[in-house]
């Protein structure tokens, strides 16, 4: 096996919160403390903190690797070291190739240049030569969809313009590592599955991919692994549905809790999601039985209402039920226990989906828990569907008969029959 393309050993990187010097009394202390100090170490000076605290990690040809995390965490610095933007403290970052990168909207470009300037900017910084910029131009702008604005200048595009010829020029200059932020959030639905479509063309070509993401549905359905980063610090490592898994009990657990969920006498303890003969994991095959196991504890006796939300990748809402919909009356619950909810024939195509999972109080509805697009669902099929669900279905011809087609039936009918076999 070949060298890995991109390799991050022991990374490490801090920053200093509003390093300012407003006199000269301020300014020759520190100087002398930067001076002093031994290296990068784990140690902190004043007013500094770790952005990024030794990762390591590993991407070999054809690996698409999603980097989720909350707003903060370190993943867009992460990527920035990858890119070379900045430079660690401490620890290596090599990436082998040449690199696309889209970090953020309009970063590279320069605002006074038109697009076609800027296209062939960034192909230079790249490495390329014009001629072979010039032979994917077309390719770029046609992708982009911004083609009536490639001559003007880029500081009179939109951010989903920007977004749109970054992403262009990322993805269509012959990269050999392909780097991308989360910027492609501005652009609309049907130019996110194009960049998603493009990304997956590059990553069947062997070209590696590292791909900092939000949408987590994207992440699972698109990357062959993920990690989970959390205050600058990996903390998780593996398949993508397991990070999804992981990063969402972070948001249960912690200060980040999703809007809604709040202390209760009752609260969810564990959720599976599974099938009769599925491959495990959370996967389900169209048209199979869906189990939903959740488990609960009363901290005081208490009455409550299950309920179960599925949305698709992108967010389209697909089924919302709960036990108060269905007259189901638990009565009063005490203590540790389980409630299973089963969907004998799951309708839904393949695809990948989040299901949230809720608590809800007797009366009003709200919530006592709640875990919001916490549990990926992956849906197999072997069905050419399309669309979101299976539609049991019959077809039959019905042939429409005409007048001229009845007359000539009854024609037909009144015609001396012709006599064959024994007795012609």
């Amino acid at each position: 096996m070949g060298a890995p393309a991109i390799s991050v050993h022991g990374v490490w990187k801090k920053f200093r919160k509003g390093e300012r010097h407003d006199s000269l009394r301020d300014l020759i202390p520190a100087t002398i403390r930067k001076v002093l100090r031994r290296g990068p170490g784990p140690e902190l000076g004043d007013e500094e903190f770790w952005a990024v605290r030794d990762i390591s990690f590993e991407i070999r040809q054809g690996e698409a690797l999603a980097i989720v995390g909350h707003n903060g965490a370190g993943k867009s610095t992460l990527l920035k070291l990858l890119t070379r933007i900045l430079r660690p403290t401490k620890g290596r970052c090599e990436v082998r190739g040449r690199v696309g990168a889209l970090i953020e909207v309009a970063a590279g470009f320069h605002p006074d240049l038109t697009g076609r300037e800027n296209v062939y900017l960034q192909g230079a910084i790249m490495g390329m030569r014009r001629a072979e910029i010039a032979r994917k131009f077309d390719q770029i702008v046609e992708f982009s969809g911004i083609a009536d604005f490639i001559d003007t200048q880029v500081k009179r595009y939109s951010s989903g313009m920007n977004a749109r010829l970054g992403f262009a020029i990322a993805a269509h200059l012959d990269p050999d590592v392909l780097l991308i932020d989360e910027v492609l959030s501005v652009g609309d639905a049907a130019f996110q599955d194009r960049c998603v479509a493009r990304m997956k063309t590059l990553l069947g070509s062997g070209i590696p991919l590292v791909f900092i993401t939000h949408n987590l549905a994207a992440a699972i359905d698109l990357c062959t692994r993920a990690v989970v980063i959390d205050h600058g610090a990996m903390v998780f490592d593996g398949k993508p549905v397991d990070a999804v898994a992981t990063y969402r009990r972070m948001i249960a657990n912690g200060s980040g809790a999703p809007q809604g969920t709040r202390q209760g006498p009752i609260r969810i303890t564990s959720v599976e999601l599974g099938s009769d003969g599925a491959d495990g994991g959370n996967v389900v095959p169209s048209g199979g039985r869906l189990r939903v196991r959740i488990g609960y504890e009363a901290v005081e006796p208490t009455r409550a209402h299950f309920a179960i939300d599925i949305e698709t990748a992108h967010g389209v809402f697909c089924a919302g039920l709960n036990t108060a919909m269905d007259n189901r009356d638990f009565g009063v619950l005490h203590g540790r226990g389980v409630v299973e909810f089963t969907a004998p024939r799951l309708p839904l195509l393949a695809g990948s989906y989040l299901a949230s999972v809720g608590i809800l109080e007797p009366s009003s509805l709200q919530s006592f828990d709640l875990r919001f697009r916490a549990f990926p669902l992956t849906v197999s099929a072997q069905r050419p569907d399309f669309g979101i669900v299976h539609l049991e279905r019959t077809w039959e011809h019905v042939p429409l008969v005409t007048a001229d087609d009845r007359q000539a039936s009854r024609h037909s009918y009144l015609q001396p029959q012709v006599q064959t076999g024994a007795l012609r």
